[in-house]
């Protein structure tokens, strides 16, 4: 960490996506009276009094997984001495070096008379707690346990909740969101490991006609039905996506032109031969295999001309982005 942000007068942290600390600033240390290798590879909570661990998996990790973000957020950590420190804290999720991590910024409230009382009643409650009789330490204990089987629940909607920002609620398939995700990902180990990889950009043929002709059900039928059709025949390694409307993408691991071209092919004639029923689908294939000047941007519109180049070709047919090139 470099002095600017070490000494910045702001505290900082960063930390995993399941809440281990990775790094933090001297400022952060100082207002907590902590030492760095005290936190390093802890958990987040391990500085958290018991009712800041529930509002932090109540409030901020549900929503920084849905939105990306918590802005001034009211909180408190635990110093040396096991004293709250009311802090104001900001955080983003983001991708760094292929991890996913939440980086957070805190300052120290001032005005916070509001917080001050909540403290106070906190502090109090604590204070009667530790002065009741056996008896109340037992229901403690048992409060206790009952905190960690809901602190579990709250750990199992966290992660229902990161399923459905993730997935496509028409197909089951991942969604526009998460695909950016994976290109942002798989970009990253190109550049820093070499690994080649291909995109399939592929849309349904003459997909309004069967809209108008027998209704967006059945429109919705088709969509499902392909997305099935998709997962069967996709390697467990490939990305499988909605990007929008009749519009499907794949990210094809460890996969060069040739390849892709073949693996595009038999998505085509998986599609053309299967059992529709009374109507008639098949899909159009544009694909691009990455390069050394490639961003998630051009690769995506290289996949997306190509599929172009099918569709006035006459649909139903694979074009890569290379024999465009090439013509």
């Amino acid at each position: 960490m470099d002095i600017q942000l070490d000494t910045a007068p702001c505290g900082y942290f960063s930390i995993s996506d399941s809440g281990v600390i990775m790094s933090v600033n001297q400022t952060l240390l100082d207002m907590i009276g902590r030492e760095r290798d005290e936190l390093m590879g802890k958990h987040i909570e391990s500085v958290m009094s018991v009712t800041n661990k529930v509002f932090f998996h109540t409030y901020f990790y549900p929503y920084i997984q849905l939105y990306g973000h918590v802005d001034e957020m009211y909180f408190s950590f635990r110093n040396r001495d096991q004293e709250d420190v009311p802090v104001l804290l900001n955080g983003v999720r983001q991708m760094r070096d292929g991890q996913r991590v939440v980086d957070c910024v805190v300052v120290i409230m001032r005005k916070r008379i509001e917080h001050e009382k909540d403290i106070l009643n906190t502090k109090t409650k604590l204070q009667e707690l530790y002065q009741a009789t056996q008896e109340a330490n037992k229901e403690l204990e048992r409060l206790h346990e009952e905190y960690k089987i809901k602190e579990q629940a709250l750990i199992k909607v966290n992660e229902q909740l990161e399923l459905m920002a993730s997935t496509d609620l028409l197909t089951g398939l991942k969604n526009r969101r998460f695909f950016q995700e994976k290109m942002a990902h798989f970009l990253s180990l190109y550049h820093e490991e070499q690994r080649e990889f291909s995109l399939l950009v592929m849309d349904i043929d003459h997909f309004k006609s069967i809209n108008d002709t027998y209704g967006h059900p059945i429109g919705d039928l088709v969509l499902g039905n392909l997305a099935t059709l998709l997962l069967s025949i996709s390697r467990e390694v490939d990305v499988v996506a909605r990007y929008g409307g009749e519009e499907f993408v794949i990210i094809l691991a460890n996969c060069g032109e040739e390849q892709a071209i073949r693996i595009a092919e038999r998505y085509r004639s998986q599609v053309a031969s299967a059992d529709w029923e009374e109507y008639h689908v098949t899909v159009s294939i544009g694909a691009a295999t990455i390069s050394v000047a490639d961003t998630e941007l051009s690769v995506f519109q290289k996949a997306d001309d190509a599929l172009y180049a099918s569709k006035t070709g006459g649909r139903n047919r694979v074009t890569h982005a290379a024999g465009l090139i090439q013509s």
